[in-house]
């Protein structure tokens, strides 16, 4: 869009080059405003990062993005990615669970089955006997807000959290299900809490709605080369538009002018701007509207985060035997120290392809408010993952090469109430026109979550620099209303 009215050729700063960031910055450009954005790492990115071992080209962060939301694949394809999406090989994977690796089951909403007989091999004679009672309970109220296993353990039994939506909850957060809010992290499992007596009716009821929705396809995507190029091609197509992408460039003030704009202060560059979108984690957040929006700061100082660690191995293949499938979980209620472990040659056949002498795994440690395994040293990561690699599957091969990748507070924590949070830090913000906040902290830690954040806060300084132009242009009509008034 340009020309008179909308907000077009003004100035703004996007603090943070994130996918979410760059993302916010290329639906800008679109827009027709100028572009700047501000990073203080060395990369662009965030926790999105490509890498290689042994000469292989694998993700060192998020190895996969959600294909049933549209916005990452829409992305990548605008951005030049289109012919490098790529399915995973194989969709199957399993629970290391109760001594063995068992078949992951289907027939489930994040772990909360339909029938008992969904976990069927996963769970005791007692823990399918249990699920059994829930049509016969009286309905468990969730008020505002319930916590995932909370709810689920009342409804079905603490054996279907422990086992099945406590690893399944902690591969996307690294969290703990008795804690992780169900409005914020399953909103459908909410809503069908709100209007079903029976947990597993309305489990059935979501997934009669999937079936009608006919939705074809991958479940989750990924790209040659890693998820970690999506925001390499982004930040080049923000340029190209352009855009200017500055790394090594961290944000100390975040000021607003007398005259309505802001006033950016980056090392020794001193920046003005008609708006600016704050796509960075909620610590960093804080820190930067502390001095214009107290109230916000206070409430994003509150989001908590976890950090864990992603542990690559490389092996040769003529001494590597894996069972099939992309991998496991693992979980935490069987004491062991892995959380999970994909293998990523046999998910990601492009990672095969370029070297078919090479097997890569990857493992990964750490939850909210496990900080005693991420103190150890890289070398003890990598045995500890090998030791459980090894009573898991029997892999008892020595690695040709290995990689740590540690993501301290990397993953922010949804707690019940997030939503409310949320709502809060958006109406302190909401008087001060041409500042939008978004990232994982807000609607959604995926991929596509953190995309879409970016694109409303996009569109909200999109509308703010628009009504400010019209504004400017014709103050008598605007104070009046307009025509008709």
């Amino acid at each position: 869009m340009s020309g008179s009215g909308t907000g077009a050729g003004r100035r703004v700063v996007v603090i943070g080059a994130g996918v979410a960031g760059l993302a916010a910055a290329h639906r800008l450009l679109e827009r027709g405003a100028r572009v700047t954005v501000l990073e203080a790492a060395d990369r662009v990115g965030g926790k999105l990062l490509p890498g290689e071992i042994a000469g292989a080209r694998v993700d060192l962060g998020a190895e996969s993005m959600l294909a049933r939301r549209p916005e990452a694949v829409d992305l990548a394809r605008e951005t030049g990615l289109a012919d490098r999406l790529r399915p995973p090989a194989t969709a199957t994977a399993s629970l290391w669970t109760r001594g063995a690796l068992r078949p992951m089951p289907k027939g489930h909403v994040m772990g909360v089955p339909g029938t008992a007989a969904a976990l069927s091999g996963v769970l005791s004679d007692e823990g399918l006997a249990r699920i059994e009672r829930d049509a016969d309970l009286p309905r468990t109220e969730v008020g505002d807000d319930v916590a995932v296993g909370e709810y689920v353990a009342a409804r079905l039994g603490r054996e279907v959290v422990d086992r099945l939506v406590e690893p399944l909850l902690g591969g996307v957060y690294a969290g703990d299900a008795y804690r992780i809010s169900m409005r914020s992290a399953v909103p459908q499992l909410f809503e069908a809490a709100r209007t079903h007596t029976s947990l597993t009716e309305g489990v059935r009821a979501i997934q009669a709605r999937s079936a009608a929705a006919s939705q074809t396809g991958p479940v989750f995507m990924g790209i040659e080369g890693g998820v970690g190029t999506l925001p390499l091609a982004v930040a080049a197509s923000v340029r190209a538009r352009g855009g200017d992408v500055l790394t090594g460039t961290p944000v100390t003030e975040l000021r607003r002018t007398p005259e309505g704009g802001w006033r950016i202060v980056a090392g020794d560059r001193n920046l003005s701007a008609d708006a600016v979108v704050v796509a960075v984690p909620a610590p960093a957040a804080a820190r930067l509207l502390r001095a214009e929006a107290p109230r916000a700061a206070a409430e994003l100082a509150g989001v908590e985060y976890a950090s864990m660690a992603l542990i690559t191995l490389a092996y040769r293949r003529v001494e590597t035997r894996l069972p099939e499938g992309s991998g496991f979980l693992v979980p935490p209620v069987d004491g062991r120290t892995i959380k999970a472990a994909t293998f990523a040659s046999s998910k990601w056949g492009w990672i095969a392809d370029e070297d078919p002498g090479l097997v890569v795994l990857r493992t990964s440690v750490g939850r909210h408010g496990e900080t005693e395994v991420l103190r150890r040293d890289d070398a003890d990561l990598v045995e500890v993952s090998r030791h459980d690699l090894k009573a898991a599957t029997g892999l008892d091969a020595t690695p040709v090469a290995t990689r740590v990748t540690r993501w301290d507070d990397g993953l922010p924590q949804y707690p019940v109430g997030h939503h409310a949070r949320v709502a809060r830090v958006r109406e302190h913000l909401a008087g001060l026109t041409g500042l939008a906040v978004c990232g994982a902290a807000y609607d959604g830690v995926g991929i596509p979550a953190c995309i879409a954040s970016a694109y409303a806060a996009a569109d909200q300084i999109h509308g703010d620099l628009r009504a400010a132009q019209q504004l400017t242009a014709d103050p008598v009509q605007s104070l009046h209303g307009g025509a008709g008034e």
